[in-house]
């Protein structure tokens, strides 16, 4: 288990890997090797999709990506989302041991579940550690702010 950080915002509660870059589309980056990089939804991520059921890709391995493409597509109980590349550089292979145990991805999101690897350059957008615990209260605060006004 990585070294983490623990998060919790309102019913919201989970370990942030601390070695870990964070998109602001709810995905981590860990650097496996220099230039090659483990990307994988974050548990934020996961609990919005709901139950995942499959994880299809539309890059081969080596075929070339760049930041904002979309590289595959996950299915859910809840949605199908695409699912889109957060850096620049070549598509390495999608996580092979998916397709025996697609729950990896809710069950152990910041180690075996992670979705794809890529050799290259993460997006500039992407954040540190404080900065995504920072995006993550304003995300939330602004879906519990439109719960209450649902409510209300």
């Amino acid at each position: 288990m990585p070294d983490t950080s623990f998060y919790k915002r309102a019913t919201f509660v989970t370990h942030l890997p601390t070695d870990c870059l964070y998109s602001p589309s709810h995905f981590w980056l860990h650097e496996v090797e220099p230039g090659r990089w483990r990307v994988g939804f974050t548990k934020f991520a996961t609990r919005m999709l709901g139950e995942i059921v499959e994880v299809q890709w539309e890059k081969k391995e080596g075929a070339p990506v760049t930041s904002g493409e979309i590289i595959g597509s996950i299915e859910g109980f809840k949605a199908i989302s695409d699912i889109y590349c957060v850096a620049a550089g070549a598509f390495v292979r999608g996580n092979p041991a998916l397709g025996q145990d697609i729950e990896l991805v809710s069950k152990e999101p910041y180690t075996g579940g992670w979705l794809y690897e890529i050799h290259g350059q993460p997006d500039a957008k992407c954040i540190d550690l404080i900065a995504y615990r920072a995006l993550l209260d304003t995300t939330i605060d602004r879906i519990l702010e439109k719960q209450e006004k649902e409510e209300g």
